[in-house]
């Protein structure tokens, strides 16, 4: 009986470390794709070169498709920055486990930062809003719950800030890829729900989800009132698309 159940315990180890490997696989395999993107919107250009992006001691995103670029850069230079200091200073308990998959979300958030920055560099090199100094100070990093619930909060607002800006993007191309870096950040969205409430509903629960079953979209007023608490500088979403 006592050699059945350690047989038991072990196989159930290790289907554990299966998943957890399948998910880095997973991350690892969506960030790579949408690394590929960056070879085509290189290419892609936009006529509104007649806009600086900073007004004083605000940064103003802009407007049309370059505003809504600067958008999502700013957003990944947030996540980005946030999973770099993660890593860095692993909260108290983590496990192996837990250390792979946020590696592996840090990696895909510096590739999307690094993404916008070239694309914005090579579309409007005028515009590109400058890096942003962030404020973590409220967030303490030793503290498993604190950081993974930043993170949740980070993922839900980066897929509903990529759903809500989508409809305003006029290029194609820029649409297609932003399309697949949103998909990206609900895979993103989905494991931190899985590290904070394992095998349960929670990685699509309603505050992720609609009544229609579809992600949020949300504005991106209200995704920068969020945020700008974690960001020491003051963005403006002004003249960005509504």
């Amino acid at each position: 009986m006592i050699n059945n159940n350690i047989s038991q315990k072990d196989s159930d180890t290790k289907k554990g470390d299966e998943s957890v490997l399948n998910r880095r696989l997973f991350l690892r395999s969506a960030g790579i794709a949408t690394a590929v993107g960056t070879l085509a919107i290189g290419a892609c250009k936009d006529d509104d070169d007649d806009m600086t992006p900073s007004t004083g001691t605000t940064v103003d995103l802009g407007r049309d498709d370059v505003g809504i670029l600067n958008y999502a850069y700013a957003l990944e230079q947030l996540e980005a920055a946030f999973y770099e200091q993660v890593v860095k200073t692993p909260y108290t308990g983590i496990t192996a486990a837990e250390t792979a998959i946020l590696t592996d979300i840090r990696d895909h958030e510096i590739i999307h930062r690094d993404f916008f920055k070239a694309a914005l560099t090579a579309a409007a090199p005028t515009q590109i809003i400058p890096s942003l100094e962030v404020d973590f100070s409220s967030i303490d990093f030793t503290n498993r719950a604190k950081v993974l619930g930043a993170a949740k909060l980070f993922e839900d607002t980066g897929v509903a800030a990529y759903n809500g800006a989508g409809k305003f993007i006029k290029n194609a191309t820029y649409l297609t890829l932003a399309g697949k870096i949103v998909s990206v950040e609900a895979r993103h969205a989905a494991a931190i729900s899985d590290l904070i409430t394992p095998k349960t509903a929670d990685f699509a629960s309603d505050t992720q989800i609609d009544t229609n079953g579809l992600d949020k979209a949300t504005p991106s007023a209200t995704i920068l009132a969020a945020v700008q608490p974690y960001l020491k500088t003051k963005i403006s979403g002004a003249n960005l698309p509504k």
